[in-house]
């Protein structure tokens, strides 16, 4: 495994970039390639940096991924065409499971997982997010598998992490412009508790961050139900039960990337049955408490099932 640090040009991705990316690849599938950029700035509206920024969250969304054949270019996966194509699922962002969604993906890979996204989501059990203690601790981390990461790369990857989801504010406090084209801030997964002190000649302080841990309704039983499915894919492909603690505190879990509570979470186990059509089963006795896989999931149509429901969430 190798952490992703960089490719983002320390930029949150904006949220024209991944309709522009579809449109794009599907016109073009060299749009992203690295002699192309010229062309991909003409052809998406945006600065070279900015070129660089869309194909990587295309990428780490899961939107799209390098072709086969080495050299040429990018292409859509089933997921990028069926959720944001010419006559997708939500073509534009406006549903807010489709953010949530984007969220789960670019949180959950697992051969390069984002370093921020990875380290704090699973394993940052700190009821604090105070910028100069993560950064050392990403440092820490990152410093296991390459020694040579800069201080200064780091700090601007826990930036662009903290722009995903929380808007940067002027010195008057106002949100900035550029922020709010950052989709994922809608879903307030980030908040700010308060300050500190941190130079008492100067009076500078620093913000302190948390977690929104509690319930969250707009995370349907459909979507619930597709990423338990996409986590057990991708985490316990082998195995026909894997017990509560792992959908609620695994790596990668849904309970961990979401940030639920356990009860949300045994709720909605309880009601997975029928919302799946019997394809999960949720056991619990005094002994034990798992969950059960009748067969494999079909992933593209329990994405559709997620947008079944006609009401826009917003």
């Amino acid at each position: 495994m190798m952490y992703r640090i960089s490719g983002h040009e320390s930029f949150a991705c904006r949220y024209a970039w991944l309709p522009k990316a579809v449109r794009g690849l599907r016109a073009n599938p060299k749009l992203f390639a690295n002699d192309s950029e010229d062309q991909a700035m003409v052809e998406l509206g945006l600065g070279k940096n900015m070129v660089r920024s869309a194909r990587f969250w295309s990428l780490v969304t899961g939107v799209a991924t390098a072709a086969p054949e080495k050299g040429t270019g990018y292409q859509l996966t089933d997921f990028g065409v069926t959720l944001l194509g010419e006559r997708g699922l939500d073509s534009f962002l406006e549903d807010v499971r489709t953010l949530w969604l984007l969220h789960w993906k670019l949180s959950t890979n697992v051969e390069n997982p984002l370093l921020a996204w990875d380290f704090l989501l699973n394993r940052w059990h700190d009821p604090e997010l105070v910028a100069r203690t993560v950064v050392d601790a990403l440092k820490k981390e990152a410093g296991k598998y390459d020694d040579k990461i800069s201080h200064a790369s780091i700090e601007q990857h826990f930036e662009t992490f903290l722009h995903t989801y929380y808007p940067t504010r002027s010195r008057k406090g106002d949100v900035q412009e550029d922020n709010l084209d950052s989709p994922l801030v809608e879903l307030e997964l980030i908040i700010k508790v308060g300050e500190r002190e941190i130079d008492l000649s100067s009076g500078k302080r620093e913000a302190i961050y948390s977690f929104r841990r509690e319930e969250k309704p707009e995370i349907s039983p459909e979507l619930f139900a597709y990423c338990v499915a996409d986590f057990w894919q991708k985490r316990h492909a082998q195995n026909k039960t894997i017990p509560f603690r792992d959908v609620a505190h695994g790596h990668g879990s849904p309970g961990q990337i979401f940030k639920l509570p356990e009860e949300d979470i045994r709720s909605r186990l309880e009601t997975l049955e029928q919302e799946t059509g019997g394809l999960f089963t949720y056991i619990e006795s005094a002994n034990m408490q798992q969950l059960q896989k009748r067969d494999e999931p079909d992933s593209i149509e329990m994405l559709k099932k997620v947008y079944q429901e006609k009401t826009l969430h917003v």
